[in-house]
Order: structure tokens, then sequence, then C-alpha cells
């Protein structure tokens, strides 16, 4: 039999879970969590047999808070706009569960705590590249949705970041692996933006957002995107073919990845010849199979 005050303390611990629950929503965990794998991947590239565990889990740990701080403040930032939006009017602040300030006292929170992270483990490099991809999203990219299609550009290059943090965190310089690790990441958003723009594009005109498939609403400047992006993937994605000494398994990594990058392209001329909810969701499928095999195609260069 419940009594008043464990019926108290169990409606308590329902709203503070819940609270707990609106504000890890905020971070946006699981684009968090995505951009923790390719920092992992870029830090072992670099590292080979020579590497600390400390350094990795404050590089892990610091990017992801500075991650999760820019995603806080670009709800924040966006929160009237969201309200607008089906698909983001449960987002908590414009549900109103989260106060507005409290948003940016925990975005900002997190940003220095991230920040103190990578000064203490990876050092100087890697706080800059952190600092420069959070200023890309939250300083740029956001407020540009609404007023240029250039916003998936500068989108793009926030996200592509993260890899190469890790890469430099493990002593990686920004050579012609580095660059390629960010433009592999670069590249493969296109097409994947280019999906979820049409999949969204009604969403989004609603919101007032400039992108591809409200300016173009037959989808042909989008599927002319994804076209390019998945082409480019090609060349560029063999160039980590430089870290590996042996031919057997270099040869196997540029096999891997043209066939990949083929079927992203597949992927992404069919989207281009008939954009729709079909083809735009096989595309979107296709880029969340390239990714991950990607990274796991990384390996062989890295034995």
């Amino acid at each position: 039999m419940s009594t008043p005050t464990t019926t108290g303390v169990m409606t308590d611990r329902v709203a503070w879970t819940s609270r707990f629950a609106d504000f890890w929503e905020l971070t946006k965990p699981r684009i968090v969590a995505m951009e923790l794998i390719t920092i992992a991947m870029g830090f072992y590239l670099a590292a080979g047999s020579q590497w600390s565990p400390l350094v990795l889990v404050a590089t892990l740990l610091g990017t992801g808070l500075v991650a999760g701080s820019a995603s806080t403040l670009n709800m924040w930032l966006e929160r009237d706009l969201d309200a607008m939006m089906v698909r983001t009017a449960n987002r908590p602040l414009p549900a109103g569960r989260v106060v507005p300030w409290h948003a940016v006292v925990y975005g900002l929170l997190l940003l220095a705590g991230g920040v103190a992270l990578l000064a203490i483990g990876p050092g100087a490099p890697t706080l800059t590249l952190g600092l420069i991809c959070w200023c890309l999203y939250v300083v740029i990219y956001t407020p540009l949705k609404t007023r240029s299609t250039l916003n998936t550009a500068v989108g793009a290059a926030s996200g592509s970041l993260p890899i190469v943090m890790g890469w430099v965190a493990a002593g990686g310089k920004l050579d012609w692996v580095g660059c390629a690790l960010f433009g592999v990441l670069y590249l493969w958003q296109y097409p994947h933006f280019m999906a979820i723009a049409w999949r969204c594009k009604d969403d989004y005109q609603r919101g007032g957002y400039v992108m591809s498939t409200t300016v173009d609403p037959s989808g042909r400047r989008a599927g002319q995107l994804a076209i390019i992006g998945s082409l480019l993937l090609i060349p560029v994605s063999l160039v980590p073919i430089m870290v590996s000494d042996s031919m057997l398994l270099s040869s196997a990594y540029a096999i891997w990845c043209v066939l990949l990058a083929g079927v992203y392209l597949w992927a992404s001329v069919v989207f281009a010849r008939s954009p729709g909810d079909v083809s735009s969701r096989l595309l979107l499928r296709a880029s969340l199979i390239y990714l991950p095999c990607w990274i796991l195609g990384l390996f062989l260069v890295a034995i």
C-alpha cells in the first residue's frame, strides 16, 4: 500500500528523470555519438600503437561536451522556429519543458567543461579546432539557415571537424590524410542532407528555413548536389591509403571504398532522376549505411 510520502518520492523521481531526459535531448545525443565514433577513428589512425588512454578519454569527453553545448544553444536560438514545425514542436524548449535561460546556462557550462578538458588533454591544436567547430555551428550555421542555402556548406564543415580533432589529438598533422578525412565526412553529408531536406521540406517552409528543397521544390537542385557529393567521395576516400604499408590491405580498402561510393552514387542518381518519398528514403538509408561501413574500412589501412 502506498503512502503520501512514498507517492511524493515517486513523483519527484519521475519529475527529475523527465527533466534529465529533456536536458539530455537538448544535446542531440545521436549526433554527438556519431561524432565521438569519428573522433575515435581519427585518433586510432594517427596514433597507431603509441597512444595515451587519458588523452583519448579527454578528447572524447571534451569534444562531446563542446558538441552538446553547440546543439543546446542551436535549439535555444531556433526555439521559436522549432515551434512552427511538426517534427520539432515537441522539443524541450518549444514545448515549454525547459526554460530558455536554463538552456543558455546549461549550454555555456557544457562549453566551459569541454574547453577545460580539451585544453588539459590533447592541448591547443585540438581545442582550437573544437572552438572553430562550435563557432561554425552556433554563430554562423544556425542564423544562416533562414538566410541562405550556404548553411549546408557551413553545417557540413562543422560536422566534419570532429574526425580531424581525433587525428590531431593523437599527433596527426593537417596533411593530405587529415584533409581527406575531413573531406569524406564533408562530402558524405551532402547526399545525406539532401535526402533529409526533401523529406522535411514542408516543415522547413513552415519554419522559414532556406534549403535547397525550399528554394527549388522540384528537387532538381538537391539531386544534383547529392550526385556531386557522392561522386567526389570516390577519389577523396582513397587518400587514407597513404597511411598503410600493406599493398594487400590498401587494395582491399580501395575496392571497399569504390563499392561503397558506387552504391551511394547510385542512390543519389535514383533520387535526382525522380525526387520523392521512396527515392529520398533510399538515399537516406544509403547514407546511414555508407558512413559506418567506411569507418570500418579504415581499420584496413590502420592495421
